[in-house]
């Protein structure tokens, strides 16, 4: 099938290599601007137009895709479908229509639930036991058009971001290719979302970081997963260093002590009270200005007195 791809960050590359590799003809590709990254603040590709790239795909970065420009090179290439994954950009009504198979998307999550730009985070940050992806011909309003397929993965316990959006970008991405070929030979279903089961996941803010040690040792241990690599958490320690905490542990220890309390600070890494009487261990932190290291090693030049 003639395919036009529109995709931006790590996430989508697995999904368009997948119709590379199926056979299909990826006509063009879509992609977000060169963005400033680091400190040099030099022009940095997405990762789906290097893939393009290195693969000899036509790459096209507009900047709106709203003043009929981008319609005018889709019509150029002729696409029989345009396949989305991760691209950034709500497309309008008259690209959407374009296309003779129309315009799908791969969603990194069991759609109705989970709208929005930040997925597979919240999913996390809620303490959800599952996630998935999800495939959709796309309509005006943001995710909410009909399924043509799910599946599902359980999140594990001490899961990260990281780590389930790699497998979630893989699992799309295979997903993608079959829903491809039941568009192609006519077997795709359609099944209109639940609004009743609707939930959102709304763009992350560093509002989101501190750590309320009032809150369950699980509550905070979920909220240390599910806000990695960006913005991550953050806590203020005795010595006066506010700290970014990127790894953590459920001891199943439990205490008297008030929360925020630092019940132990050594090899294992610091042992904070929670609000439940739960002990969470900080394994992995960042000081401000550091790289971000094992708990131990920030003790060593860092020492913390417990009372």
């Amino acid at each position: 099938m003639k395919i036009l791809f529109m995709g931006t960050p790590d996430f989508a590359v697995p999904s368009l290599d997948a119709l590379v590799q199926a056979g299909h003809e990826v006509c063009a590709v879509f992609t977000q601007p060169d963005k400033p990254k680091n400190r040099g603040m030099k022009l940095q590709a997405p990762p789906v137009k290097e893939y393009a790239i290195a693969h000899n795909i036509p790459v096209y970065q507009p900047e709106t895709v709203k003043d009929g420009t981008a319609l005018d090179i889709i019509r150029s290439h002729e696409p029989e479908l345009i396949a989305v994954a991760a691209y950034g950009r709500i497309l309008p009504v008259d690209i959407l229509d374009y296309p003779k198979f129309g315009c799908i998307n791969v969603h990194s999550s069991l759609l109705p639930k989970y709208r929005g730009s930040a997925p597979i985070h919240w999913a996390i940050l809620n303490g959800e036991s599952e996630s998935g992806v999800t495939i959709m011909h796309m309509a005006k309003a943001m995710d909410a058009g009909d399924i043509i397929a799910q599946q599902a993965t359980p999140i594990d316990p001490d899961e990260t971001v990281e780590c389930l959006h790699d497998r979630l970008a893989q699992m799309g991405a295979q997903l993608l290719v079959q829903v491809v070929e039941q568009i192609q030979n006519g077997t795709a279903t359609r099944t209109m979302q639940d609004e009743a089961m609707v939930t959102y996941a709304p763009m992350l803010s560093r509002e989101l970081s501190p750590l309320d040690w009032t809150k369950s040792a699980r509550q905070l241990h979920d909220q240390v997963r599910g806000l990695i690599p960006w913005p991550a958490t953050t806590t203020q320690l005795p010595n006066g260093d506010t700290v970014k905490v990127f790894a953590t542990q459920l001891t199943g220890q439990t205490t008297a002590a008030a929360p925020g309390t630092i019940i132990s600070a050594g090899k294992q890494g610091i042992d904070m009270a929670c609000g439940d009487g739960q002990v969470l261990r900080i394994r992995q932190l960042q000081a401000q200005g550091g790289k971000r290291m094992e708990a131990a090693d920030y003790l060593r030049g860092h020492p913390i007195s417990v009372d």
